[in-house]
C-alpha cells in the first residue's frame, strides 16, 4: 500500500487543480486549499504547447480543451519597427504530428474552468474555498502539504533556503482587442511575437469573444507595487508608450488605444530548495516562478502536477519522493530558464545584436526552427 494516501493542496490555481487531479487520478484523496472566497481566474490568454496538454490529454480534458481553444497554423516572429517576418515554426496540424499532441491558445478562464469542474467531479478531491493558509501549521493534518499558492507563496517561506520572489526588470501589459478592430499584422491562425529595442508584443487569437489576446512586455527599472493585473498610473502608462515608441504605427495605435489593459510585475524565484525534505513541497510558480519569454509558465505547473503524482504514487518513503520530484524538475526548470533568458535576450535585442537575430533567424528554415524545440515540445513526464 503507497505511504502517501492524503495530501492537502494549498492554492486552487491552474498548479493546485492540475495537482489535485493528477493525485487523485493516482487513488490519493486530495482536500484543495484556497483563500479566495470565490475562484476567478485572473488574466487574459495562455499558450499551452504539446508537452502540457499531452499531459492534459491523460487527465481526459483534451476534448473539452479543443472545444475552447484556437490551434495556430504557425509560431511567428516580426518585427515591430516594420512588421516584416523574421522566422516562423509551423503548429497546428504539424504540432500535433511532430511532438504528437496540439498547441492550443485558449483563455485563462477555461483552463481553470475545465480543471475546477473536472476536479469537482472527482470523488477523491474535495476543495474549500475562503481559506487563508500562512504557515504549515495552518494546514489540516495530511501525509503531504503540496505549496501551489503561487509567486508570492507563503509556504515558501516554511521551506529552509527558499528564496522570495524578486523583480525581473520587466513589466507585462494584458489587454483583448476584438478581431474586427485590429490592425492586419495580427493574424487570426497564427501566435505572432513583434520583436523590439528592450520590448516585444505577443498577438494571438481566442475562440471565445472573437479577440485577439495581446501582451506587450517591456523593460522597466522602475518596480511597481507588487500585484496582478494592476490598472497602472499615469507614470506607467507614459512608460508604457515610451517603450514602444519607435514602433510601427499600426501597433503604436493599438497600444494607445488598448480598453481596459492591465499591468503584471514580472516576478521570478531565485533558483533554491522546494521541499523541506519531510512533508511540505512547492510546485509551480510557488517552486520556480519564471518570466513568460519561453511561454512556459502553465506549462511547468502541469509538468510538476504530473510527475509529483508519480513520484508519491506509492512511494514507500515520502521523504525520497519529494526529492527524487525536485532532483528531475530541477534540472528539466533549469533548461526552460535558459531558454526563457535566451528569448529575452534576443527579443529585446538593439542595433548589430538585433540586425545579428535576424540574418540568423532568416538563414534557419521552419524545420530546423521546430527541431530546435523538440526537447521542450515532445517532453515527456517520466514515470
Amino acid at each position: 500500500m503507497p505511504s502517501v494516501k492524503t495530501a492537502t493542496i494549498v492554492g486552487a490555481g491552474i498548479a493546485g487543480l492540475t495537482a489535485a487531479l493528477a493525485l487523485a487520478r493516482r487513488g490519493i484523496a486530495c482536500h484543495v486549499l484556497e483563500q479566495a472566497a470565490s475562484l476567478e481566474e485572473v488574466g487574459a490568454g495562455l499558450q499551452l504547447s504539446p508537452n502540457a496538454t499531452r499531459i492534459l490529454a491523460g487527465l481526459g480534458l483534451l476534448d473539452a480543451l479543443a472545444a475552447r481553444w484556437c490551434e495556430p497554423d504557425r509560431i511567428a516572429l516580426a518585427s515591430g519597427a516594420s512588421l516584416a517576418p523574421l522566422a516562423a515554426v509551423p503548429a497546428g496540424e504539424a504540432a500535433r504530428r511532430r511532438w504528437g499532441s496540439p498547441y492550443g491558445v485558449l483563455h485563462r478562464a477555461a483552463l481553470h474552468g475545465i480543471l475546477l469542474q473536472a476536479v469537482r467531479g472527482e470523488p477523491l478531491c474535495r476543495l474549500s474555498t475562503g481559506v487563508r493558509v500562512g504557515t504549515p501549521a495552518d494546514v489540516p493534518e495530511s501525509d503531504v502539504t503540496i505549496g501551489a499558492d503561487g509567486v508570492w507563496s507563503r509556504l515558501r517561506r516554511a521551506v529552509p533556503g527558499a528564496l522570495p520572489a524578486r523583480y525581473s526588470g520587466n513589466v507585462a501589459w494584458r489587454f483583448l482587442v476584438p478581431q474586427a478592430e485590429a490592425p492586419a499584422a495580427l493574424d487570426p491562425r497564427s501566435v505572432t511575437a513583434f520583436l523590439g529595442p528592450r520590448a516585444h508584443l505577443v498577438a494571438y487569437p481566442l475562440a471565445e469573444g472573437g479577440a485577439f489576446n495581446i501582451v506587450a512586455i517591456h523593460q522597466s527599472d522602475t518596480p511597481p507595487e507588487e500585484g496582478w493585473a494592476l490598472r497602472g498610473d499615469a507614470q506607467a502608462q507614459a512608460r508604457l508608450q515610451d517603450a514602444f515608441a519607435g514602433w510601427h504605427a499600426d501597433l503604436r495605435r493599438l497600444i494607445a488605444s488598448a480598453r481596459d489593459p492591465m499591468m503584471w510585475p514580472l516576478h521570478g524565484c531565485p533558483d533554491g530548495p522546494w521541499t523541506d525534505g519531510r512533508r511540505l513541497v512547492l510546485i509551480g510558480d510557488a517552486a520556480h516562478a519564471m518570466t513568460p519569454f519561453a511561454a512556459q509558465g502553465a506549462a511547468m505547473a502541469i509538468e510538476d502536477a504530473a510527475l509529483l503524482a508519480g513520484r508519491l504514487a506509492g512511494a514507500p518513503d515520502l521523504s525520497a519522493a519529494l526529492r527524487s520530484f525536485e532532483e528531475t524538475r530541477r534540472a528539466r526548470v533549469a533548461r526552460v530558464r535558459g531558454r526563457g533568458a535566451f528569448n529575452r535576450f534576443a527579443y529585446h535585442a538593439r542595433g548589430p545584436v538585433a540586425l545579428a537575430r535576424d540574418l540568423v533567424l532568416s538563414a534557419r528554415g521552419p524545420e530546423r526552427l521546430a527541431a530546435d524545440l523538440d526537447w521542450l515540445y515532445g517532453y515527456r513526464t517520466p514515470d
